[in-house]
C-alpha cells in the first residue's frame, strides 16, 4: 500500500492515452496509418525548419555550457564523487542511447544512402562518401546533444537542487510551484507518452529484424503473427526481469550486450574490407566536420529531391532522438552524479558519437562493398539486408547468429530499463516503483509496438516518433532556459569564472 500511494495522475492519464492509441491502431489500422502519415507529412513540410534549427541550437547550447563557467558546476554536492569509473560510464552511455537501432541500421542506412543519396549520383564514389557522412550526421553530435540536455537538466536539478527525478521539476526556475500542479502533470504525461512511443519504435524494429533474420536463415515465415510471437516471448522475458528489480541477472545481461556488440564489430572489421573501413572512417569524420555547419541548418528549400529525402531520414531521426530523450536522459542522469557539467557534456557528446561513427564505418562500408558484388542485396527489405551482407562474408552464418543474439539482448534490456523509467515518471520519481506499475508499462510498450507494425510497418513507426516529438520539443526548449537560469545564478553565487580550476578552488565560498 505504501507504494500504491505514490501512483500519480500522470500514470492514469498516460495509460488512457496509450490505450486509446492501441485501440485506434488495432480497430482502424489503415485509417490510423493514413492519419499518422498525414500528420507526419504536415510536420515535416511546415515545421522541418523548426526541427532542424532546434537540433542545431541544442548542440550550440551544449558547446556554450562546456566553454562557460557554468561548466564547472557539479551534478551533486561538493563532496559527491562519480559512482562509476570513466570506462564503465562511457559503456553505459553508448549502450543506453543507441540499442537496437545500431544493429537495425548498421548496414541498411549507409546502403540506402548509397543507392539513393540526397545529392550525389547514385552508386558512385561520391555517393559512397555521402552515404557515410549522412549516417554519421544522423547518429552523431545532434543525437547526443538532445540526450545530453535532458539528462543534464534531470541530473542537475535532482542531485544538486534536491528535486524529484521528474522532467516537470526541471522547469521550476521558470514556473515555480506550478510544476507541482496540473501544468507539471501535462509535462510528465508528455514525457511518459514520448517514452512509450519512442521505445515502442525500437521494439518494433527489433521484432521486425529478428523475424527477418529467422526468415533469412531458417525460412521462418516473415509475417505479422510471427512478430506477435516474438514480441510475446521477449515481453515475458523482460517482464520477469522487471518483476525481479535490479537483479544480478539484468546486470549480467547488460554487460553481455557490450561484449556481444564488441565481438560482432571486431569480427566484421577483420572479415570485411578492413583497410577500406579504416580509410573511410578517417575520411568521413573529416568530411563531416568540414560540412557540419551547413548540414546542421540545411532544409533544402530549393531541392525537392533532397527535401523528400530529409523528411524520410533527417527529420525522422531528430524526432526519434527527441522521443527517446526522456528515457535515455533519465538513465544517463542516474549514472552521472558527481561529475561536472563540463565533464558530463564532453563525455556525452564525444565518446558515444565517435563509437557510433566507427560502428557505421565497419558495417556500412562492408555492406556497400558486398552490394557491389551482389546488387540483389539492395532489393531486400531493410530488416533482411544485414543478414544478406553477412552471407557474402566469411563465417557469415555465425555472424548472423551473433547479430540475432545482440538484437534479442538489446530488446530485453531496453524494454526492461524503459519499464523502470516509466514507473519512476508515473510515481512521482520513486526510485522503487511498484512492480504492478512496471508490468503495466511493459505490456503497454509491447502493445504499441505491435499496433504500429500492424498499422503500417516501418512507415507508421517513423510517423509516430516524429509526431510525439513535436509537443515534447517545446519542453526541451524550456528545459534549456530553466537550466541556464538556475545554472547562471549558481555561477554568480559561487563567483565562478573561466580562470583555472585551482585558483577557483582557493577562492570558492562554501556551498550551502
Amino acid at each position: 500500500m505504501k507504494n500504491q500511494k505514490k501512483i500519480t495522475n500522470v500514470f492514469y492519464i498516460s495509460l488512457v492515452l496509450v490505450l486509446l492509441t492501441v485501440m485506434l491502431g488495432a480497430l482502424f489500422p489503415q485509417g490510423f496509418g493514413e492519419v499518422t502519415g498525414r500528420i507526419n507529412a504536415f510536420i515535416t513540410r511546415d515545421f522541418g525548419w523548426y526541427y532542424v534549427m532546434l537540433s542545431a541550437v541544442i548542440v550550440a547550447f551544449c558547446v556554450f555550457l562546456i566553454l562557460s563557467p557554468i561548466g564547472k558546476l557539479k551534478l551533486g554536492k561538493p563532496s559527491d564523487k562519480p559512482e562509476f569509473n570513466i570506462v564503465s560510464w562511457f559503456a553505459m552511455l553508448f549502450s543506453a542511447g543507441m540499442g537496437i537501432g545500431l544493429v537495425f541500421w548498421g548496414a541498411a542506412e549507409p546502403l540506402s544512402h548509397f543507392m539513393a543519396p540526397p545529392t550525389a549520383e547514385p552508386k558512385t564514389d561520391e555517393a559512397f562518401k555521402e552515404s557515410l557522412r549522412s549516417t554519421f550526421f544522423h547518429w552523431g553530435f545532434h543525437a547526443w546533444a538532445i540526450y545530453g540536455v535532458v539528462a543534464l537538466a534531470l541530473a542537475y536539478f535532482q542531485f544538486r537542487k534536491g528535486e524529484p527525478g521528474l522532467l516537470s521539476h526541471t522547469l521550476r526556475p521558470i514556473f515555480g510551484d506550478r510544476v507541482e500542479g496540473w501544468f507539471g502533470t501535462i509535462i510528465d504525461v508528455l514525457a511518459v507518452f514520448a517514452t512509450v512511443v519512442g521505445v515502442a519504435v525500437s521494439l518494433g524494429m527489433g521484432a521486425q529484424q529478428i523475424n527477418g533474420g529467422l526468415h533469412y536463415l531458417f525460412n521462418v515465415p516473415n509475417t505479422f503473427w510471427v512478430k506477435v510471437i516474438i514480441v510475446v516471448i521477449v515481453t515475458i522475458l523482460f517482464l520477469m526481469s522487471a518483476w525481479s528489480g535490479l537483479s544480478k541477472g539484468i546486470q549480467i545481461l547488460s554487460n553481455v550486450n557490450i561484449i556481444i556488440a564488441a565481438l560482432l564489430l571486431i569480427s566484421v572489421l577483420i572479415l570485411g574490407p578492413t583497410i577500406l573501413i579504416l580509410n573511410m572512417f578517417s575520411t568521413t569524420v573529416g568530411d563531416l566536420l568540414q560540412h557540419f555547419m551547413y548540414l546542421s541548418f540545411d532544409v533544402a528549400p530549393l531541392n525537392e529531391h533532397k527535401k523528400d529525402w530529409m523528411s524520410s531520414w533527417t527529420l525522422y531521426y531528430w524526432g526519434w532522438w527527441m522521443s527517446w530523450s526522456p528515457f535515455v536522459g533519465i538513465f544517463i542522469a542516474r549514472v552521472s552524479k558527481g561529475r561536472t557539467i563540463r565533464e558530463f557534456l564532453i563525455g556525452v557528446l564525444m565518446v558515444p558519437a565517435l563509437l557510433s561513427f566507427f560502428w557505421f564505418s565497419v558495417f556500412g562500408t562492408t555492406a556497400i562493398q558486398m552490394f557491389k558484388k551482389v546488387p540483389g542485396i539492395g532489393e531486400l527489405a531493410v530488416e533482411l539486408q544485414l543478414f544478406a551482407v553477412f552471407k557474402e562474408v566469411p563465417m557469415g552464418f555465425g555472424l548472423s547468429l551473433i547479430a540475432l543474439a545482440l538484437i534479442a539482448t538489446f530488446f530485453i534490456t531496453s524494454a526492461d530499463s524503459a519499464t523502470f523509467v516509466l514507473g519512476m515518471q508515473s510515481t512521482h520519481g520513486s526510485l522503487n516503483p511498484p512492480n504492478s506499475i512496471k508490468i503495466i508499462w511493459g505490456l503497454a510498450q509491447s502493445l504499441i509496438a505491435l499496433v504500429l507494425i500492424y498499422a503500417g510497418g516501418l512507415n507508421a513507426l517513423q510517423s509516430a516518433a516524429i509526431i510525439v516529438a513535436f509537443p515534447f520539443s517545446f519542453v526541451l526548449i524550456m528545459m534549456m532556459i530553466s537550466l541556464y537560469m538556475d545554472g547562471n545564478r549558481e555561477r554568480m553565487r559561487l563567483g565562478l569564472t573561466l580562470k583555472p580550476d585551482k585558483r577557483f578552488r582557493k577562492a570558492q565560498p562554501p556551498e550551502k
